[in-house]
């Protein structure tokens, strides 16, 4: 057995499966986004697959942990208060939801 028969090679194909498209709100607007299924991003959503294999700016990382840290319960206040309220955010919801029944 050969090693290249355990692997599948990279190709632009399997690039472009390793994401998947979604909706997404930017400000008040509705844009086509994607969430990464593999990669040091996986589960993220980004605005270009290409995306999903760049490496992760660890300062960016650090510095959002202390942001979080301090700031974390008044986030997901705003952010539970945001998806409740906006009308922009309830229709990323339903549109998403559909995608996932095809």
């Amino acid at each position: 057995m050969k090693i290249d028969d355990l692997y599948e090679p990279v190709t632009a194909t399997n690039f472009l499966e390793s994401s998947r498209r979604v909706w997404a709100r930017s400000g008040n607007k509705i844009v086509q986004k994607f969430r990464c299924m593999a990669g040091p991003r996986k589960n993220r959503v980004v605005s270009k697959p290409g995306q999903c294999s760049k490496p992760i700016d660890l300062k960016k990382r650090f510095a959002f942990k202390k942001v979080k840290a301090k700031y974390g319960k008044r986030m997901a206040f705003k952010r539970r208060r945001t998806m409740k309220m906006n009308p922009y955010s309830k229709r990323v919801q339903k549109m998403n939801k559909s995608l996932r029944r095809r």
